[in-house]
């Protein structure tokens, strides 16, 4: 079994800094297709957010339901999307439990779903994202559609990573 780990905020919706409202979900164009042409080729899809904003008291973890659920009806895909939604609501100065890089969404999807972590990805537009892939020991891609274009990744000095403009860029290359 194979599964793309997906951030949501600037890699599948455009990141509106601290998302509460269902009306403001836009997701980043040609997204739907892709989604669906990685189902096609046998991929399972797994959602992981970090959502600090729950932490921070900015909004509330049924406002993130409600923007998933809005997210969901913009790609059209016949549901379950999402084999497994993560919702990371610590904040960045509390004890990571799932809140990325932690590794433990992933880990514990790669048991439960029986996964092949060689044919597994995290996908995400920061480093958080990233790391999170690695310290699962799966591989992971950037896009640059959220917090970092293809300048802001090459200025980290990530060696081996792939970069793609976007989501759609990186599902047109698997197989």
């Amino acid at each position: 079994m194979k599964a793309l780990f997906l951030d949501r905020d600037g890699t599948i919706i455009f990141d509106k800094h601290y998302l509460s409202d269902p009306a403001g979900v836009e997701l980043i164009p040609g997204v739907a297709a892709a989604l669906a042409r990685a189902q096609a080729l046998g991929f399972r899809l797994f959602l992981f957010t970090n959502q600090s904003g729950i932490a921070r008291g900015l909004y509330t973890l049924d406002d993130v339901h409600r923007c998933n659920r809005r997210m969901e009806e913009l790609l059209g895909l016949p549901p379950p999307i999402f084999a497994d939604i993560c919702i990371a609501t610590e904040g960045p100065d509390e004890p990571a439990v799932y809140r990325k890089p932690s590794p433990r969404f992933i880990l514990e999807s790669l048991a439960r779903h029986a996964l092949d972590p060689q044919q597994c990805w995290m996908v995400g537009d920061r480093e958080g994202d990233i790391d999170a892939g690695h310290n699962a020991g799966i591989r992971a891609a950037a896009v640059c559609t959220g917090k970092h274009d293809a300048a802001g990744w090459a200025a980290l000095d990530r060696p081996g990573l792939p970069v793609f403009p976007s989501l759609v860029e990186f599902v047109a290359g698997l197989t």
